[in-house]
C-alpha cells in the first residue's frame, strides 16, 4: 500500500503526475469539487432567515410541508456563514478517497493553484480529516506547471491551505448565490420561469444591450476625403491625402465642398514642404495571460473562449507524447500574471540564440509589469519546455490542440526576442492653401516578428495602423511634384462594432468585471439563455435579453452598475491578499442589495401583466397596447382583452437586416398592407385583407424580412426528379428541390469559376454585405469542406493577361480597385476600371444565374448554404 495520497481534479492530470512521483505515492482525482451550497435552499444564514435555509414556497397540495428548522441566533461571527453539502454524484468518489486516506501517512492536495483549487482543497480537508490529529497529516502542494522540477519542488515544500484564498472564493460564491437566488425568481414572476440573473453574467449583458442601443441611435454623418496620387522623376508614385488648409485641421462635410477644394486646386503647384524620416521599433508583446489567449486565439483561431480554455486545460494536465509518456506541455492556463521564472528565460534565450541567432537575441532578458492585482507567484501562459517545438509534438496533438499550442509556443519566443524595427517616412506637400500628407513605413529588421507575425486584431499591433507599410520615392524639400489624378471619397460615420468574444473579453477585463477564468462560462450561459445570439462571430442581444437587461437595471441600478461591480473585484483581491473581512464586504452588498430587493418586489414591470406602452390598440381605438410575453414571445395586446382580441407579433429581430426589414410590405395580389404574425410554426406575413385574401409569405430565418418567391429553373433534382427551384435562405441563394422536407438536395448558387485547388468545385459567395455587418465577404469552394480553398477577393471570369490563369480577382483597397492574378508566381496587377453599380451587380447576377446547372453538393437542410465557411 503506497504510504503517501496525493489528490488532484482531473484523471488526466493524476495521470501525468503519478509518473514523476514514484512508488511511494497513490495519485487520485476528486473530479473537481466535491462540495457546494445545497440545490434547493439558499444555504447562507441570511440577517433574519432560520440557518440560511428558508424553503422555496410549495405549490398547495405539492409535497409534505416540513418542520421548521431550528432557529440560530445570527451573530458577527456566524452571519452569511454557508452550509456546504458533499455534491450526491461525488458520495463514491468521496468514500474511495476516505479509504485511500485513512491507510496512508501523508495526503498531499495537490489541486489548481487559484481560488478554485484552493476551495476544493479545504472542502477535501473538511470531508476527509476526521479530527485534528487527521489534520496533521494533510499538506498542500502547489506547483504553475506539471514538469517533474516543479513537482518535485512543490513536494520538497509543502504549505498548508491558504484560508484567504478559501475566504475569497468564499465571498464569490455567497455573493453570487444571493443574486442568483434573490433575484432569478423576481425574474420567474414578472417575465418566464427558467431565467437567470447573474451578479457578474447580467453586467456583462449589460454591456452587449447597451453598445446595441448605441448602435440602433447612432445616426451616420457624411463626410468626404481627397486623395491626390503623385509623381517625382523616380518611382514609384505615391498617393497623399488633404488633411489641413491654412494650417488648421480640416474637415469636409458634403460633396459641394469638396468641389470646391478641387476647384481651389486645379492651377496648384504642388511642392513637398517637409520630408521626416524616423527609425520605429516594435516591441515584442509580453506572454499570454488568460485573456490576452482568449483574445488571440479567437482573433486568430476564431477560437471561442470556452472552446480556448478546454483545449489549454489538456494541454496542461498532459498528452500523451508517446515513448515519454504523458507530458503537461504548457504552463496553468488560468493566470494574469506576465511573469517568467528563471529557468524558463534562460531555456527560451539558449533556444533563440541557437534557432534564431544572436542578433534576435536581446542583451538582457526582457521583463514585463502585470496588472495591479495580478499574482507574481503564478506564471504566464508558456510552453513547459520550449525544446518542444509545435513540430515536435505535432503527431500527438490533434490539429485544434496543435493550433493552440503553436500559438502559445511562438508568443513566448516572441517576448524574449528584440524588437522589430522599421524605417517610416513621412512626407508633407503643399498645394496652394492646403497641406496634404503621405505616410509609409518599410520594414528594416523583423525581430519578434521572425517568430510571432502581427495580426492587426492584436492589441500591441495597432501602434502603427496609421502608418502604412509601403515604400515612398525619395524626394527633397522644395522638390516639385507632379500630380497624376486627385481623387475625392464619400464616407459616412460608422457606429461602434458589436462584440465578438474577444472584444466582450477584452471589455470586460479592462473594467474589471469579474475574472478571465470565468469569462468563457459567462458567454456559454448568455447564449444559452437564449439572451444573445451569434452571428458570424458578433453578439446580438435577443428580445428576451434585451428586457431581462432594461428590467434588472432599472431595478438594481446599483448591484449591476459596471463600476460597482468592478468595485467588488478589488476587493475579492483584497480578502485573498488578507487586508480585508469576507464577511464585511458580503454584509456591504447586502444592504445596498436587500433595498433593492424590496423595491424590486414592488416596482418591477411584469411582461405577464402587461406593460403599458402608450399606445392606442389598432383594432377598437378604445385600449391601450400592453407589451406582453406568452410562449410564443413577446407581443402587443389589448388591454381591453377579451372583449378585443387585437396582437402583434413583436418578433425577435437583431439581425443585419436592410432597409426592406422595416419598410412597409404589400400584398402581390390585393394590393394591401402584409402584417407579421405568428402560427404554430412561427412568424409569418399576413394580409391584412384576411380572410378575403388569403396570401401569406414566409419570412428569412430571424428577421422581418419576407423570403422572396422561389424561381423554378429548367432543371430537375438529381435525387428525386422533382423540379429545381432558386430559393432564399437566411444566408442568401441557393438551389434547392421542390420536394423539401422530404427531398433535401441542394447546392449553393456559384459564379461559374472553376476553384483552382480541386478543380471541380466552383466558387461560391460566402458573408453578408446588408445591414451593420456589411464588408465581410470572401469567396470559396463550393465543395466545402473537401476542399478549404477562400479567397477575400472577387473572381472575375478572364483569364491572367501574363500567365494565362483561367481567371483573374478584383482587390478593394482604400486607394482604389485594382484587378490581379493570384496565381503563384506571377505579379500581374492593373487599376481596375470604373463600372456603374447598377452594371457591376448585373453581372454578378448574370454569373449566378449563369451557373445554376453547376456543380454540386448535397447538405441535410437547404438553410445553411454559405454559414460555417473559414477563411484560412
Amino acid at each position: 500500500m503506497a504510504r503517501s495520497l496525493v489528490i488532484v481534479e482531473s484523471p488526466a492530470k493524476a495521470k501525468t503526475i503519478n509518473k514523476y512521483l514514484g512508488r511511494g505515492y497513490s495519485v487520485k482525482a476528486s473530479y473537481g469539487h466535491v462540495m457546494d451550497l445545497p440545490k434547493k435552499t439558499i444555504g447562507i444564514l441570511l440577517p433574519g432567515e432560520q440557518n440560511g435555509n428558508s424553503k422555496r414556497k410549495t405549490k398547495k397540495g405539492k409535497g409534505k410541508a416540513k418542520a421548521p428548522a431550528k432557529k440560530v441566533a445570527i451573530t458577527a461571527e456566524n452571519i452569511f456563514e454557508p452550509t456546504y453539502e458533499i455534491i450526491p454524484d461525488k458520495q463514491k468518489i468521496i468514500g474511495q478517497l476516505q479509504t485511500a486516506a485513512d491507510s496512508a501517512d501523508n495526503v498531499y492536495l495537490a489541486t489548481d493553484p487559484d481560488r478554485e483549487g484552493e476551495a476544493i482543497s479545504a472542502h477535501l480537508l473538511d470531508v476527509l480529516a476526521k479530527n485534528k490529529t487527521e489534520r496533521a497529516k494533510f499538506a498542500r502542494v502547489m506547483f504553475n506547471e506539471i514538469t517533474q522540477k516543479a513537482i518535485r519542488a512543490a513536494f520538497e515544500k509543502p504549505t498548508q491551505v491558504d484560508e484567504h484564498l478559501v475566504d475569497a472564493q468564499q465571498a464569490r460564491r455567497v455573493l453570487d448565490r444571493i443574486v442568483g437566488y434573490k433575484v432569478s425568481p423576481l425574474l420567474w414572476d414578472k417575465v418566464r420561469r427558467g431565467l437567470s440573473a447573474g451578479r457578474v453574467q447580467t453586467v456583462a449583458l449589460r454591456l452587449i444591450v447597451e453598445r446595441e442601443q448605441e448602435i440602433r441611435a447612432f445616426a451616420p454623418k457624411e463626410y468626404w476625403t481627397i486623395h491626390a496620387l503623385l509623381a517625382t522623376d523616380e518611382p514609384p508614385t505615391f498617393e497623399a491625402k488633404l488633411v489641413k488648409r491654412k494650417g488648421e485641421d480640416l474637415e469636409i462635410p458634403d460633396e459641394s465642398e469638396a468641389q470646391r477644394i478641387l476647384s481651389d486646386l486645379e492651377r496648384a503647384t504642388w511642392q513637398v514642404s517637409s520630408v521626416a524620416q524616423k527609425e520605429k521599433r516594435r516591441f515584442a508583446p509580453p506572454p499570454f495571460t488568460t485573456s490576452k489567449l482568449q483574445q488571440a486565439a479567437y482573433n486568430r483561431l476564431r477560437f471561442t473562449a470556452k472552446r480556448t480554455m478546454m483545449l489549454a486545460q489538456k494541454l496542461y494536465e498532459g498528452v500523451d507524447l508517446g515513448s515519454e509518456g504523458s507530458i503537461g506541455l504548457i504552463t496553468y492556463m488560468r493566470t494574469d500574471s506576465v511573469h517568467v521564472s528563471t529557468d524558463a528565460l534562460s531555456q527560451v534565450r539558449d533556444h533563440i540564440g541557437e534557432k534564431f541567432g544572436a542578433k534576435y537575441l536581446p542583451e538582457k532578458p526582457n521583463f514585463f509589469k502585470s496588472k495591479k492585482d495580478a499574482q507574481e507567484a503564478h506564471e504566464a501562459i508558456r510552453p513547459t519546455d520550449v525544446a518542444r517545438t509545435p513540430e515536435n509534438v505535432r503527431p500527438y496533438l490533434d490539429e485544434s490542440m496543435f493550433k493552440l499550442y503553436q500559438l502559445i509556443w511562438q508568443r513566448f519566443v516572441a517576448s524574449q526576442m528584440v524588437p522589430a524595427v522599421f524605417d517610416q517616412t513621412t512626407i508633407e506637400i503643399l498645394a496652394g492653401d492646403y497641406l496634404f500628407r503621405a505616410s509609409g513605413s518599410v520594414e528594416k529588421f523583423n525581430g519578434y516578428l521572425a517568430a510571432y507575425q502581427a495580426v492587426k486584431e492584436d492589441d500591441e499591433d495597432k501602434e502603427d495602423a496609421d502608418s502604412e507599410s509601403r515604400a515612398l520615392p525619395q524626394v527633397r524639400e522644395g522638390e516639385e511634384l507632379r500630380l497624376e489624378t486627385i481623387r475625392p471619397e464619400q464616407h459616412f460615420t460608422e457606429p461602434p462594432p458589436r462584440y465578438t468574444e474577444a472584444t466582450l473579453v477584452k471589455d470586460l477585463e479592462e473594467k474589471g468585471i469579474g475574472r478571465p477564468s470565468t469569462y468563457a462560462a459567462i458567454i456559454s450561459t448568455l447564449v444559452e439563455r437564449e439572451y444573445v445570439t451569434k452571428d458570424q462571430g458578433r453578439f446580438t442581444p435577443t428580445l428576451l435579453g434585451e428586457r431581462v437587461s432594461v428590467l434588472l437595471v432599472k431595478s438594481f441600478e446599483d448591484i449591476f452598475d459596471v463600476n460597482f461591480t468592478a468595485r467588488m473585484e478589488e476587493e475579492l483581491d483584497d480578502i485573498e491578499e488578507g487586508k480585508r473581512s469576507w464577511r464585511k464586504s458580503v454584509k456591504e452588498f447586502w444592504d445596498r442589495f436587500e433595498q433593492d430587493l424590496e423595491n424590486a418586489s414592488d416596482s418591477m414591470a411584469s411582461y405577464k401583466a402587461g406593460i403599458p406602452t402608450g399606445q392606442k390598440c389598432e383594432k377598437c381605438g378604445q385600449g391601450e397596447l400592453l407589451e406582453r410575453i406568452s410562449r410564443h414571445g413577446f407581443f402587443l395586446g389589448c388591454s381591453r382583452y377579451p372583449e378585443c382580441d387585437f396582437i402583434r407579433d413583436l418578433a425577435e429581430v437583431h439581425s443585419d437586416s436592410s432597409d426592406a426589414a422595416t419598410t412597409t410590405q404589400y400584398c402581390d395580389n390585393c394590393g394591401k398592407e402584409m402584417v407579421i404574425k405568428r402560427g404554430r410554426f412561427g412568424a409569418f406575413l399576413a394580409c391584412t385583407g384576411y380572410p378575403e385574401c388569403k396570401t401569406t409569405r414566409r419570412l428569412v430565418s430571424g428577421t422581418k424580412i419576407a423570403r422572396q418567391p422561389d424561381i423554378p429553373l429548367d432543371e430537375n433534382c438529381p435525387e428525386c426528379g422533382a423540379q429545381l427551384l432558386r430559393r432564399q435562405g437566411r444566408y442568401g441563394d441557393f438551389i434547392g428541390c421542390k420536394n423539401y422536407p422530404k427531398c433535401k438536395y441542394t447546392r449553393p448558387v456559384t459564379l461559374g469559376i472553376k476553384c483552382p485547388k480541386c478543380g471541380e468545385g466552383e466558387f461560391v459567395r460566402r458573408g453578408t454585405s446588408k445591414g451593420r455587418g456589411r464588408g465581410r465577404i470572401f469567396y470559396g469552394c463550393s465543395r466545402y469542406p473537401e476542399c478549404d480553398f477562400t479567397t477575400p477577393h472577387e473572381p472575375i471570369n478572364e483569364p491572367c493577361p501574363k500567365c494565362g490563369a483561367p481567371f483573374i480577382v478584383e482587390k478593394r483597397t482604400k486607394h482604389g480597385n485594382l484587378r490581379a492574378c493570384i496565381k503563384e508566381g506571377c505579379d500581374w496587377e492593373v487599376e481596375a476600371p470604373e463600372a456603374q453599380p447598377a452594371e457591376a451587380a448585373n453581372a454578378v447576377t448574370s454569373a449566378m444565374h449563369a451557373s445554376s446547372n453547376g456543380s454540386h453538393s448535397v447538405r441535410e437542410n437547404p438553410e445553411p448554404v454559405g454559414a460555417g465557411h473559414p477563411k484560412n
